[in-house]
């Protein structure tokens, strides 16, 4: 299988291409205009094609692509793969639009070609693997930085948009109802609590941008058990009035831990298997929704 990786940033540096370079069968080709960075990442992981231009990979019959570029060149490389049969994995969000996410995702159906988001917290073990209940159940989940304040589009798309897709995915519910609560100064987003409220679920998504310290708490919570788990790595189960440490494999990586060998592995068996990413579209298109939502109810 031949695949472009466009764009060799810290994204794709740190957490795309050790996974990448390490699975048989694939050859890769590098696209990007630092020469510096494209020289000495193609001699680290002994890759052998290079291209400074994405119309140039075009001419290389390449299987499929990753995008990691900045978002606001997303909308216009996905969309020359996709019209060039090229099926795409990129990273979230598709566009800081949502009138070009949603033609993106048309373009794709149109086209007969896969895309893919990079939500990589649906494959990460400890939130994989908490329990699929039909009981009423209460989500919790804090993403907080240090002095990280930017403009509400950019936060919400680029970070709180990873709470709205884990909370969505662990609710497997349709959502009925949502609350917003800010805290804008001077254009800059400091703090975000939303709750969603669905049949069977409560989840509650904060976000303060001003915090003591880099974190990532989820509580999930069903009659009788409640497990806590610490970025990504650490589970306590509270049962019984105990508590039980269900900890990640010492041998197993920080990128295994955090989904993204799982989602890379499975957009290659998608291409490989002609696989059909239709509901992953529109699965991803609907957390995209929602953080338009969001946006128009922060004041």
């Amino acid at each position: 299988m031949k695949i472009g990786v466009i764009g060799l940033g810290k994204i794709a540096e740190k957490a795309y291409l050790p996974v990448i370079t390490a699975m048989k069968g694939i050859e890769l080709i590098f696209v990007t205009r630092n020469n510096e960075k494209l020289n000495f990442l193609a001699d680290k992981y002994r890759v052998n094609q290079w291209l400074n231009d994405v119309d140039e990979l075009l001419e290389q019959n390449v299987d499929a692509a990753f995008v990691h570029t900045a978002t606001e060149a997303h909308a216009s490389i996905i969309e020359k793969l996709l019209k060039n049969k090229i099926h795409v994995y990129v990273d979230k969000p598709i566009s800081y639009s949502i009138e070009e996410t949603r033609k993106i995702v048309q373009l794709a159906k149109d086209q007969n070609v896969k895309l893919m988001v990079g939500f990589n917290r649906r494959y990460a073990p400890m939130y994989k693997d908490l329990p699929e209940s039909k009981d009423s159940k209460i989500i919790i989940m804090q993403k907080n930085r240090m002095n990280k304040m930017k403009e509400v589009r950019e936060v919400i798309y680029d970070d709180f948009i990873h709470i709205v897709d884990t909370l969505r995915y662990l609710s497997r519910e349709d959502i009925d109802h949502f609350d917003v609560d800010s805290v804008v100064q001077n254009g800059k987003l400091h703090q975000l609590v939303v709750k969603f409220k669905g049949k069977n679920f409560t989840s509650i998504g904060i976000m303060n941008r001003d915090h003591g310290i880099n974190e990532e708490i989820l509580e999930y919570i069903v009659p009788k058990k409640k497990w806590v788990v610490k970025n990504l790595v650490d589970t306590i189960q509270l049962e019984n009035g105990e508590e039980k440490w269900l900890r990640s494999g010492d041998w197993d990586s920080t990128l295994y831990r955090r989904g993204f060998v799982g989602v890379i592995e499975d957009f290659i068996k998608i291409v490989s298997k002609d696989l059909s990413t239709i509901n992953l579209m529109n699965d991803a298109l609907e957390t995209h929704e929602w953080c338009e939502k969001i946006i128009e109810r922060v004041k």
